[in-house]
């Protein structure tokens, strides 16, 4: 099968990022684009606990910037949250978003953004699944991204993901508008991430790099930038999982996420965000990167046994630390010794709730709600391959 690599490709990341340890201590020398913020906190302990949002408090104090705090984000963020915390902007009279936390809490903060400013229910302006894409009237708030995980990519790029509880949708929703001004990467923030999640969200990017280095949306850019990440993330983080204070390792993976944000701005993910999605559409409590995880061998190796991108699938293999690496099959050993090497190789749908009846609906509601990852796919995956790889991925 013919490599799709483009030669040409378009770059517009207009972020302004911050990227290493100890960071946060600089943001009063940045200027904030506001004077009042709507701070996006998860509804969880850890923020407060680990004196992460004292600390930026005290940031924006130093530049006179006054503050509310919204603390209701859950994982998997939910479209009553974003609508919810549309109002509290609105009501506080807050002129710009700052998002202290992993990806849930960055993609909710954008989705807020938004609402602060555009009247109905944030599905409305979703173009996918039930809905057909009310045009966005109003510029979204300025966004100010501080991120406490390594997974998402969210801080480098305009695209967001939430779920419709009620339709059972989980889908992605993108504006050039919701890129972040000012993001921070500091990895310090990072080292209190208990070893599993820390393994969630490392596959989560690198993931985005994988699926963005097999889609048919390649470009010598995209390239670029996914090979490093699954270079620095394969690399360091079994000891970042190992051990949770090795700044070294957590700045490697870091930099990996960022690389993966980067990506899915100049290239693409693949349908397997969209059968992930619909998983933890259903099932809220399955972390987003803990369902990526799950189907992911039986995803690649479906795609392998397609012959989809031989050559890619060895050369990721010698990213990931196989040298020698002359076979596609070598990237699935890669891909099962990291799983091992960060414990994560035996994560079981059944303990989230998930049963084979559901698969049938979970891969029709993948299709529809995020049926434009598909078109990213260099096979087209028919709903039976869509059920099947959720019935090789069950245990």
């Amino acid at each position: 099968m013919p490599d799709h690599t483009n030669s040409t490709f378009i770059v517009h990341v207009p972020t302004r990022l911050l990227f290493g340890a100890g960071q946060l201590e600089n943001l009063h020398r940045e200027t904030m684009p506001g004077r009042k913020a709507m701070i996006v906190i998860s509804n969880g302990k850890s923020t407060r606990a680990n004196g992460y949002l004292d600390r930026l408090t005290g940031q924006l104090e130093k530049t006179g910037v006054e503050y509310a705090v919204f603390d209701r984000v859950e994982p998997n963020p939910l479209k009553s949250t974003v609508n919810a915390g549309g109002r509290f902007a609105r009501e506080h009279g807050c002129d710009f978003i700052i998002a202290l936390g992993g990806g849930s809490c960055m993609d909710a903060a954008k989705s807020m953004a938004l609402m602060a400013v555009n009247s109905g229910d944030y599905w409305d302006y979703i173009p996918s699944g039930t809905r057909k894409g009310r045009p966005v009237a109003n510029r979204p708030l300025p966004l100010v991204a501080i991120t406490t995980t390594a997974g998402t990519g969210s801080e480098a790029d305009a695209g967001t993901v939430v779920t419709n509880e009620e339709a059972h949708e989980k889908t992605g929703f993108v504006h050039p508008d919701l890129f972040p001004a000012l993001s921070i990467v500091d990895p310090g923030l990072m080292l209190t991430v208990p070893p599993l999640f820390t393994a969630f969200q490392g596959f989560d990017a690198l993931f985005h790099s994988v699926e963005g280095y097999v889609s048919n949306g390649t470009n010598l850019m995209s390239d670029m930038y996914a090979l490093t990440a699954m270079e620095h993330i394969s690399r360091y983080l079994p000891r970042a999982v190992a051990d949770g204070s090795d700044l070294e390792a957590r700045t490697h993976v870091a930099f990996g996420n960022t690389l993966s944000g980067y990506v899915m701005c100049v290239g693409r993910c693949t349908s397997e965000h969209s059968l992930e999605h619909a998983l933890s559409a259903y099932h809220q409590v399955l972390p987003h990167g803990a369902g990526l995880i799950m189907i992911s061998k039986a995803y690649f190796t479906h795609l392998i046994e397609r012959h989809v991108a031989d050559e890619r699938f060895v050369r990721m293999a010698q990213a990931m630390g196989m040298p020698d690496a002359a076979a596609p099959m070598d990237f699935f050993t890669m891909l099962d010794r990291l799983q091992t090497a960060c414990g994560v190789s035996g994560l079981c749908m059944s303990d989230y709730g998930i049963t084979p009846e559901e698969f049938g609906k979970m891969a029709a509601n993948a299709r529809e709600t995020m049926g434009f990852l598909f078109q990213c796919d260099r096979v087209e995956l028919s709903l039976e391959d869509c059920v099947s790889i959720y019935r090789e991925s069950y245990r």
